[in-house]
């Protein structure tokens, strides 16, 4: 891994023989190899989707004010988490069903890819084959689990035991899902996930509160990540607890509708943070540009979602790689054209509030993407 990435020139990229060139282009063979049920599953958000077009809104609101005349021939992208160095400030965030993308791999794909690439992995407790599996699969990744609460405390603690065991960098519980969401897309077509069918304790999330995060906090010692945090009032509480990382996410969009866009919460928990604990976002972020505002607004690390899962049912654990490469050459020209040669010497000057020239959708960061037949 260098920690120096020299941009490929457009002769050397066109001559490649890499069959994506671009990001869109996963989405596109993701669409071909999907199922309606599937496709619907990934771009669907909760109800009337409001939360997850606003993720969008919020970054397209976000312009850059650019410098130039400044030695931008090398770049450094590389960032430094949980004591690793990684090739960007990215995290492929925790999704539940990743079996319906890649049902060869699903979860031992993503960490497999990361891993070759210099990434990190969130890994879903809901996600095959399972976080010993996953573990084995890719026992040098920079590999976190993420729970869902289905048990009493001996449940959870099995779950931190295990994942320490297995060599996991940080331990995560998810607390937006109090109440699983209405999928609109899935129930207008009467379609359930094999594994909602089979999911149990659902009452258990129902009454997750600080108790658990002091229990886990008071008894291992390990990273402890709290995801869905969407306040300064949350995420001041979580401190009290000895929380080391916020993840701030409205779960893309999929839970509570008509909450606000991810990066329009971020400033809020930096200001409220005050540097006493690293933070994660999501939320729509799917372009190199989308990675360097979420760091110059205070991110430690970027979670990629659907992004992800169009890799993934795109090419399998390749996809994943290639997608990392194409994000990885984005942010660096970014960066370069912002005349930076690597984030810390990044500030808010570089950014401007401005009017978002499309209209926010799921595949809006895509505008040479044929979507019509695709949105709905």
């Amino acid at each position: 891994m260098n920690e120096v990435t020299r941009i490929p020139t457009s002769t050397e990229l066109g001559a490649s023989a890499e069959p994506f060139q671009n990001l869109h282009e996963f989405v596109n063979k993701a669409r071909d190899n999907l199922n309606q049920n599937a496709w619907d599953y990934i771009i669907g958000a909760a109800e009337t989707e409001t939360t997850m077009r606003r993720n969008r809104m919020a970054l397209d609101e976000i312009a850059f004010r650019p410098r130039v005349l400044r030695n931008v021939a090398r770049i450094d992208a590389t960032t430094e988490v949980f004591g690793r160095k990684l090739r960007l400030p990215v995290m492929m965030a925790p999704v539940g069903a990743l079996e319906i993308f890649d049902p060869a791999g699903s979860g031992a794909s993503v960490s497999r890819g990361v891993g070759r690439f210099g990434a990190a992995h969130m890994l879903s407790s809901v996600t095959e084959p399972g976080l010993e599996k996953v573990a084995e699969a890719a026992p040098d990744a920079l590999r976190i689990y993420q729970l869902y609460v289905r048990g009493d405390d001996a449940f959870v603690e099995d779950r931190v035991s295990r994942a320490i065991a297995c060599g996991y960098t940080a331990f995560c519980l998810t607390v937006d899902t109090a109440h699983y969401s209405r999928r609109e897309r899935d129930i207008a077509k009467r379609y359930v996930r094999e594994s909602r069918l089979r999911a149990t304790g659902g009452d258990f999330q129902k009454g997750l509160d600080w108790r658990t995060v002091k229990l886990i906090k008071d008894k291992f010692k390990i990273p402890l990540i709290i995801k869905g945090i969407a306040t300064a009032e949350d995420a001041t509480v979580a401190l009290d607890h000895g929380v080391e990382w916020i993840y701030v996410s409205n779960h893309g969009g999929r839970q509570l509708d008509h909450g606000r866009g991810s990066m329009h919460v971020l400033p809020e928990i930096v200001a409220a943070v005050k540097g006493r604990a690293k933070i994660m976002v999501d939320g729509s972020f799917c372009r190199g540009s989308d990675i360097v505002k979420a760091i110059i607004l205070g991110a430690d690390l970027v979670g990629i979602g659907r992004l992800q899962c169009w890799a993934l049912a795109a090419a399998g654990e390749s996809g994943i790689v290639r997608m990392l490469e194409l994000l990885e050459d984005e942010v660096v020209r970014c960066l370069g054209l912002l005349g930076v040669t690597k984030f810390s010497e990044l500030d808010k000057s570089y950014l401007h509030q401005a009017v978002p020239t499309n209209l926010p959708s799921v595949l809006s960061a895509f505008p040479l993407l044929d979507i019509a037949p695709y949105r709905y």
